[in-house]
């Protein structure tokens, strides 16, 4: 099977240079954006002393060498969060940052090793803001872009429509005939026992072994991520507690959380949270989250204690990531994520495409 050329090479280089040019016209125009609207932009450090604590995110390691030649490691983040975080306890309002982050087992057409996170926060305001936010940074790249339509391989939405909000149990009664809120109680505790015989029932694998989070996840990749973000972009919203990772109960049900996700043309593009404040339970989560990762992969990665010092004194706030390569495709049209990337990491033996 022939190698293919490297992207470096010219001809590779032209069939990429329209789509590199138009990244950059987009970046510029969400900087006007969020300049427009008092946001500061900040550039956090690359090397944390964790790199998040979400059990399938996986980081890249490296090591500090002391002047005693004593060593401790560091992380490549998964994103600039607990920075961005930090900076919200010492006293910003409005923050935005364009990140490059580093997630490891991770490569495709929609997935880079490397890759550019926009994130912004708002201190003091709501999360459902977030959501304007989102479909107006939608609109810009596509006007920017000089398109009517986001596009993704042969799939289409039209950016210019705003987006439909869909809670996540809604999503699953309407894609699986799934009552996903029966399987968790008012305090926020998942029945698993309930979610698989409702798999069971909706046609869907269920292995022994499988948690009520492997449960949900499969629900997601199998029956609702497939149908999001046709014709218009679509928000899901409310996920369970139990998935809500960095995200506070919502005020009206406490099974479910505030964290809303992004999708047009099937891709997912964003993810949002109303921000959880409350320092024991954040660091439950963390808890229970690397309990996991060791349970399926064998590792785990500390604690950011500084973070969660830091966490004590943040204002309610709200923040959101979004995969800013994965924007600059849909609006340009372009297929693969390497192709609005300058400088793409080369492949490496046995990565699979």
């Amino acid at each position: 099977m022939p190698v293919a050329s490297p992207w470096w090479t010219p001809d590779v280089h032209a069939d990429r240079r329209g789509f590199l040019l138009g990244r950059n016209r987009i970046q510029a125009a969400l900087r006007g954006f969020l300049e427009a609207r008092d946001f500061v932009e900040v550039d956090t450090a690359t090397l944390q002393v964790s790199p998040g604590n979400e059990a399938h995110l996986h980081a890249f390691v490296t090591e500090a060498i002391h002047h005693d030649d004593s060593r401790a490691p560091l992380y490549l983040h998964t994103s600039p969060e607990f920075a961005c975080k930090k900076l919200l306890s010492a006293g910003e309002k409005r923050i935005a940052c364009f990140a490059h982050v580093y997630r490891n087992r991770e490569r495709g057409p929609l997935h880079h090793p490397e890759f550019t996170m926009l994130e912004w926060y708002r201190a003091g305001e709501r999360y459902e803001t977030l959501m304007r936010d989102a479909a107006d940074m939608l609109a810009l790249a596509a006007e920017t872009a000089g398109t009517k339509q986001l596009t993704w391989r042969g799939r289409q939405a039209d950016p210019f429509i705003e987006p439909e909000r869909l809670a996540v149990a809604e999503a699953f009664q309407r894609f699986a005939g799934i009552d996903l809120l029966a399987t968790i109680d008012a305090a926020g505790a998942t029945d698993r026992a309930h979610l698989a015989a409702s798999l069971k029932a909706a046609g869907l694998r269920v292995a022994e072994d499988d948690t009520w989070a492997d449960l949900f996840s499969r629900v997601i990749v199998e029956k609702v991520e497939p149908n999001l973000g046709f014709g218009r972009a679509t928000i899901l919203d409310e996920y369970p507690v139990a998935e809500a990772a960095l995200a506070r109960p919502t005020s009206g049900d406490p099974r479910v959380a505030e964290r809303f996700e992004l999708y047009a043309c099937g891709v997912e593009l964003a993810n949002a949270f109303g921000e959880l404040t409350d320092v024991a339970e954040q660091r439950r989560r963390f808890g229970a989250e690397m309990t996991e990762k060791n349970r399926v992969y064998g590792e785990t990665y500390p604690l950011d204690e500084d973070f969660l010092a830091a966490l004590a004194i943040m204002p309610e706030a709200s923040g959101i990531a979004l995969g800013f390569d994965r924007l600059v495709m849909l609006a340009t049209g372009a297929t693969r994520i390497d192709q609005v990337i300058w400088a793409p990491v080369p492949e490496t033996e046995g990565e699979a495409q």
